[in-house]
């Protein structure tokens, strides 16, 4: 009889009974029943391809080979366009458009390129009503509907990117449990790996995500891919964030933003549609800022609610701003500018579904609150950003250039900056109205004189 093990789903704690909460991560109900696989004969002579230590000196420098993906918005998330040989991980809710995605991409490398378009959670038919659907057709895309990685390995060879559809579908009959476990994902992906970086071939990952919204299988998953993207959106709105979490080839603040239609997923140059509201400068709470994402900048709204609580604690709550960070501002804004907010249930939201996770949205946060507090509108052409302290200073952010350059190309008219970076930005003073402030209760005098 084989011997069995529990294994957790989330983490790959392996326990040789179950338990119905994981010891280490502390999930419930993630246990499931694998058999474990006989460990493989010992050899005793050290293989003759074994690798040599080289000093670092002698390593030669190997320069990555970038081609474009057909999408610029992709491009730029994955740092200038698809490295050969690397390995990119896309996860994403059910219906969100990773496959629509990654199907246009395989289409347009397929002009030049062989590529190999492996899908095991649908057939070929399937897959070309799809690209029917989407107007793309090319000889050199290659469809295959199989679920074994061993038989699909020799097909790998032939192609230099493949597209695989999707990871917790596909499955090696080296281990005896189901697709989708731990063991089986963990498995396969080392297995595509050494064949991306022995042969140079360009995998492209489609991956599940769980309830919670984080990538299903073990997190050495995402350890040994180069690139991992999170495709983000409400399957009823069109719009959708291509959002880096890891890049080896790259940075991990970059964003792309996409629109799905019916003929197909387009990427957005524009994000003023999106990112900013036609109500601003007309509603109390509404503030403009600048957000450094990567190697671009973007005007992103930050609207603000308030109402009355009618119970003793009040209510906070924060979308795309750091909850913690919006509770430490509305301290200081009550203790530094008396501000009466201590009563008041807050609602915080970053327009487009972006995250700020940078403190230069700080100040932001804070004349969209003081905003809402005395039902005064922020000028609609006005930009605010700035890190704020718990003493109520503003301190110096970095790229304020940019930034400043950026409200003078969307047309903004005066900017609320830090003292500290004035210096910096005394070059646009011609051209857009600087305001230099160095504590919070100047930025409030000077929005609401």
């Amino acid at each position: 009889m084989p011997k069995t093990q529990f294994v957790c789903a989330e983490c790959g704690y392996t326990s040789p009974k179950w338990l119905g909460r994981c010891p280490d991560c502390g999930k419930f109900n993630t246990l499931a029943e694998e058999a474990i696989a006989p460990e493989p004969a010992k050899k005793s002579a050290r293989p003759a391809y074994a690798a040599k230590p080289l000093p670092l000196s002698q390593v030669k420098f190997e320069k990555y080979e970038r081609v474009s993906s057909g999408i610029g918005e992709l491009d730029v998330v994955l740092g200038g366009g698809i490295v050969r040989g690397s390995l990119v991980l896309v996860g994403g809710d059910p219906g969100v458009g990773k496959s629509t995605l990654l199907t246009e991409v395989a289409a347009h490398l397929a002009k030049e390129h062989k590529v190999l378009y492996l899908s095991a959670e649908e057939s070929c038919s399937q897959v070309k009503l799809r690209c029917e659907r989407l107007g793309l057709n090319s000889e050199n895309l290659l469809l295959l509907n199989e679920t074994c990685i061993e038989n699909a390995e020799e097909h790998f060879y032939d192609a230099e990117y493949v597209v695989i559809d999707s990871i917790q579908a596909v499955y090696t009959e080296t281990l005896t449990s189901a697709a989708g476990s731990v063991g089986q994902v963990r498995e396969c992906a080392a297995k595509l790996m050494r064949i991306a970086k022995s042969r140079g071939v360009t995998f492209f990952i489609i991956g599940h995500v769980t309830k919670e919204g984080t990538l299903a299988g073990p997190k050495v998953l995402e350890h040994i891919m180069d690139a991992v993207l999170y495709f983000e959106g409400e399957r009823t709105e069109n719009f959708k964030i291509l959002r880096a979490v890891k890049n080896r080839f790259g940075s991990v603040q970059e964003v792309g933003v996409f629109e799905m239609t019916g003929e197909g997923i387009y990427g957005l140059t524009d994000y003023a549609s999106l990112f900013l509201s036609d109500s601003r400068g007309v509603a109390a709470g509404a503030v403009v800022t600048p957000s450094e994402t990567g190697n671009r900048c973007m005007m992103v709204e930050i609207q603000t609610l308030m109402a009355k609580t009618n119970y003793g604690l009040p209510r906070r709550m924060s979308l795309g701003v750091d909850l913690n960070r919006l509770i430490v501002l509305v301290a200081v804004l009550e203790k530094r500018c008396g501000l009466p907010l201590g009563m008041q249930d807050i609602y915080l939201n970053a327009m487009g579904g972006i995250r700020l996770n940078e403190p230069s949205a700080d100040l932001a946060v804070c004349a969209a609150l003081a905003s809402a507090e005395k039902m005064i509108p922020v000028e609609k052409f006005t930009a605010v950003f700035g890190e704020v302290g718990l003493t109520g200073e503003v301190r110096g952010v970095n790229f304020a250039e940019r930034r400043v350059n950026e409200c003078l190309k969307m047309g903004f008219q005066r900017v609320i900056l830090p003292a500290k970076n004035m210096k910096a930005c005394e070059k646009f003073r011609d051209k857009i109205t600087l305001v230099p402030v160095t504590y919070v209760s100047q930025m409030i005098k000077a929005l609401f004189q």
